[in-house]
């Protein structure tokens, strides 16, 4: 017959403190899975909502393209509003005319004489979401003619 030997203090104060440290490591994973499924959570929505925006913009963009032809308070007060609601989900315009061309927020679509990088025209207007870029800029940037030989 054997007989186990029975584990010294020392010993027991390792495994002690082995399961402790495994049971914190435990933990943390834990903790940072949840953080991780509550990113994703966030994600998903503002993924969600970023569809609707896209498509709320064509019809801001019809807005405008009105305004500039009829001038009427209810649809100055329209619009207004329509951008106001847009802004409270985290929209904001690019500001890009005159300023120098961001490829990271821009789409160069047309090329004219100016100052070399320069947006010198805004054809369609950018929107960032949440700090993301939801449409970036159509623009025409300038260009430096240079002389024929």
């Amino acid at each position: 017959m054997t007989t186990k030997k029975s584990p010294t203090k020392e010993e027991l104060e390792e495994k002690i403190s082995e399961l402790t440290n495994n049971w914190k490591r435990a933990l943390a994973d834990y903790q940072n899975l949840e953080k991780r499924y509550d990113k994703e959570k966030q994600d998903f929505v503002q993924f969600a909502t970023s569809g609707l925006i896209l498509k709320l913009l064509s019809v801001l963009d019809h807005f405008e393209r009105i305004q500039n032809y009829l001038k009427d308070d209810g649809l100055d007060l329209a619009i207004k509003e329509f951008k106001k609601v847009l802004v409270e989900e985290g929209l904001d315009e690019i500001e890009a005319l005159g300023q120098q061309f961001n490829p990271m927020e821009m789409e160069a679509v047309e090329v004219g004489e100016g100052e070399e990088g320069k947006v010198l025209e805004v054809l369609q207007k950018g929107y960032r979401l949440k700090g993301r870029v939801l449409r970036p800029a159509k623009v025409k940037v300038g260009q430096v003619k240079k002389l024929e030989q």
